[in-house]
This record gives C-alpha cells, sequence and structure tokens, in this order.
C-alpha cells in the first residue's frame, strides 16, 4: 500500500487554465484563428461542432470540415491554412518528440507493484485497455484512478478533473469516499471534480464524447474513463450482418478517444469485455479474448489482462506495449481501492 505523509495530503490544487505555462504549449485555443483572419462566426461554428483548439482541428480531414452547415471548401481551406500558422502538425526532430513526451504524467494506481508493471502508472496522450472477466478488478481500478488523478503531481496524481462514461451503470460514487479517505483527501471535494455520465446507446456515447472537448479546453482534466468501451457496440449491431458496420463506428469512435488522449494529454483508461476464443483449442488454458477485434487492438497504446487469483488479489498481465516488457503484477481489492497484494 503506498504511504502517504499526513502533510502532503489535502485537496485538489487545482489551477485555472491561464496559470499554466507550460500547458499552454499543448493546445491553442480554436479563437486563435480571428488574428488571422477568420470570421468569428465560422470559429463559433467549429466550436458548436465540438473543435475547441487549432489542435483538435488539424485532427480533422477537410472532408468532415466541409460537412459542418455553412462552411464551403474554400471556408474550409482558408481555416486550415491559418490553423497550419499556429499549430505545426508536420517533422519534428527526434529531440523535439523526446522533449514532449516529457509532458507525458503517468498517474498511480494506488499499487506499488502494478504501478512498476507500467513503467510508474496510467500514461496520459495514450489510451489503455484492461480487459477481463466481471470481477477481475476492471472497474476497481478506474474508481481508484477518480481519486488518484486527482492527488498533486509530486504524489504520483494528475492534479486534473476527471470524466468517467459509463455503458453498464456500474459507476458508484459511494465507492470514491473511503478511497478519497485512504488517500487523505476530502471525498466532497474529489466528487466534485469528477464529471460523470451514463451512457445508453453506441451514439450517445460518441456524442458525449464530442462534448468533452468543450470542457477539456477550458478546465485541467487529466483522465477519460470509459466503462466499458465495446458494451453498447455489441447490444446496438447483433449478428455478422452488422460486423463491418458495427467495427467502423467503433472505429470512429476509438479515434475520437485517441484525438482527446493527444489534444488535451489526458489519460484515456477503458474497459472490455472478453469473449470466448472458438479458436483457442484444447491446449490453451484461458480460450477467451478481447471484444472489438483488430479496430480496437490497434488503437489501444497499453493492453492490460486482468485475470482473478486467490480472494480478493488480482492479476494484471501487460498483454501488449510499445515499451513494456510482457509482465505480471499482483494486486488486491480494498475498501480503499486498489493496493499491493499481502503476502
Amino acid at each position: 500500500m503506498l504511504a502517504f505523509k499526513p502533510e502532503e495530503h489535502n485537496q485538489l490544487q487545482l489551477v485555472h487554465r491561464d496559470e499554466i505555462d507550460d500547458e499552454e504549449e499543448l493546445f491553442e485555443m480554436i479563437d486563435k484563428l480571428t488574428n488571422h483572419g477568420i470570421n468569428a462566426g465560422d470559429v463559433k461554428k467549429l466550436q458548436d461542432a465540438g473543435i475547441y483548439t487549432c489542435n483538435g482541428l488539424m485532427m480533422h480531414t477537410k472532408k468532415n470540415l466541409t460537412g459542418i452547415k455553412g462552411l464551403s471548401e474554400a471556408k474550409v481551406d482558408k481555416i486550415c491554412e491559418a490553423a497550419e500558422k499556429i499549430v505545426n502538425f508536420g517533422y519534428i526532430t527526434g529531440s523535439d518528440a523526446l522533449i514532449k513526451r516529457k509532458s507525458v504524467i503517468r498517474i498511480t494506481t494506488g499499487s506499488q507493484a502494478l504501478d512498476e508493471l507500467l513503467g510508474g502508472g496510467i500514461e496520459t496522450s495514450s489510451i489503455t485497455e484492461a480487459f477481463g472477466e466481471f470481477r477481475s478488478g476492471k472497474t476497481q481500478l478506474a474508481h481508484t484512478l477518480c481519486v488518484s488523478t486527482q492527488l498533486p503531481i509530486n504524489m504520483k496524481g494528475g492534479n486534473g478533473k476527471v470524466a468517467y462514461i459509463d455503458t453498464e451503470g456500474t459507476f458508484r460514487p459511494d465507492r470514491i469516499v473511503p478511497i478519497a479517505t485512504r488517500f487523505g483527501m476530502d471525498a466532497g471535494a474529489v466528487l466534485d471534480n469528477i464529471i460523470y455520465a451514463r451512457a445508453y446507446t453506441y451514439e450517445h456515447q460518441y456524442n458525449l464524447l464530442l462534448g468533452l472537448a468543450a470542457k477539456m479546453s477550458e478546465e485541467p482534466f487529466r483522465l477519460l474513463i470509459v466503462d466499458s468501451v465495446i458494451a453498447l457496440f455489441r447490444v446496438d449491431f447483433t449478428g455478422r450482418g452488422e460486423l463491418a458496420d458495427r467495427q467502423q463506428k467503433l472505429a470512429q469512435m476509438l479515434s475520437r478517444l485517441i484525438k482527446i488522449a493527444e489534444e488535451f494529454n489526458v489519460a484515456v483508461y477503458m474497459t472490455n469485455q472478453v469473449i470466448a476464443d472458438p479458436g483457442g483449442g484444447v491446449f490453451i488454458s484461458d480460450p477467451k479474448k478481447p471484444a472489438g477485434g483488430h479496430v480496437l487492438a490497434h488503437a489501444a497504446t497499453i493492453r492490460l489482462m486482468f485475470r482473478k487469483g486467490k480472494g480478493e488479489q488480482r492479476v494484471c498481465k501487460v498483454f501488449d506495449a510499445p515499451n513494456l516488457p510482457e509482465a505480471e503484477a499482483v494486486f488486491q481489492i480494498t475498501g480503499g481501492g486498489i493496493t499491493d497484494a499481502k503476502d
């Protein structure tokens, strides 16, 4: 279990956007386009479409932008030219890329063993996917991250707010209270810094993501949780006949998650379900695989496989990651959230 000195705890030290100098370099607000000859009315149309930063604008195709009511091809060309003057979306050196990586924050999971497995914790500007059977600890980690994200940076937190999109009705605000107490934080303040939405259809889920850009451009968010990412797609699309359409819509939503992670330097933590693998055969001890197929596999930066251990112990294995070795860590679920397993 992580130890915190009494004098170190207290509240989330949130600061206003305009007080964060280094944060300003991460994204440029869309209203800066007016300084480059773009009509304020056209900027408003972009904001109405969920685009609030120049970085976010450059992540859209011109075909998407011309689909916004009132924006012609000529206007879109002019807008993109102006955005390119504000944001460099071309090549940078490896040294510059290394400096950019220094803005990545690693948020503690509450378990030292799990943090070490992840190279320091759940990282921002990335998508971390956790898959496993029910009661394997995926949602418990989500609840713990809701609190640990709000810790100061020097306590392995993210010093930021949390957005939680719930597709299965598993979020429990009363669960946050003992976790906040464990970390020495005021439960009421912690809950106030979590924005929560219950999604009922895959379209609703996507629209909730579109609405997040406005909030994240104004306030310091550090974590977006989607629990679970695939559930509504499995309900709203049935049978093999709708599989291609489902995967296309899923890809669009995952693309949106990647853009949010990189645009706002936010950690995206999404849970995923498992499906029986009929091709697993008798020689594989656990013939289950994550739902969502290759589309989801390619979208996630880090994939973690959760399984039950003995009692309240759970095992997390790095299934796929660009910079982490394939290893395992054992953690425990307690009243105060995720902690190190007791021997």
